[in-house]
């Protein structure tokens, strides 16, 4: 006999598959991306975080910016800056460039074309529940 039957103890959900309540979810969502419901996109989970949003948005409007240029447009610090970044460098929607203006060391900063669809996703999934919301507001006065 084992020991959790020795003691009573019901397994903890996710221990045992047969006795998991919580729904299985379906679809093929990144693991970072929160699942879409009835078809409507999802929130980015990598560009959901506040900072990371800012310099997703700062850069959207530009091909490429210089990190001091980002870093005060953000109102950030360098260390939050390379931090998020970096993170947004890794889920491939940054590029960093790195070179010198004359003796200077300097780097540069640009969205790619997964951070600008991406971006793009995440903004109509924020939509759509502004939208859903406004249904929901103009169901409950009817």
């Amino acid at each position: 006999m084992s020991e959790e039957a020795d003691r009573g103890d019901d397994p903890a959900p996710g221990d045992d598959p047969a006795r998991d309540e919580r729904p299985a979810q379906s679809g093929s969502a990144a693991p970072d991306e929160a699942p879409a419901l009835d078809g409507a996109p999802a929130l980015d989970g990598v560009i959901h975080h506040p900072t990371r949003l800012t310099l997703v948005a700062f850069l959207s409007a530009c091909d490429e910016a210089e990190f001091a240029a980002v870093r005060d447009g953000c109102r950030v610090s360098d260390s939050v800056l390379s931090k998020n970044a970096s993170a947004l460098e890794a889920a491939g929607y940054l590029r960093v460039r790195k070179g010198h203006v004359g003796k200077r060391p300097r780097t540069w900063l640009s969205l790619t074309p997964a951070g600008r669809q991406a971006l793009a996703r995440h903004l109509a999934a924020l939509q759509d529940l502004v939208d859903a919301a406004r249904g929901a507001a103009g169901s409950v006065g009817a």
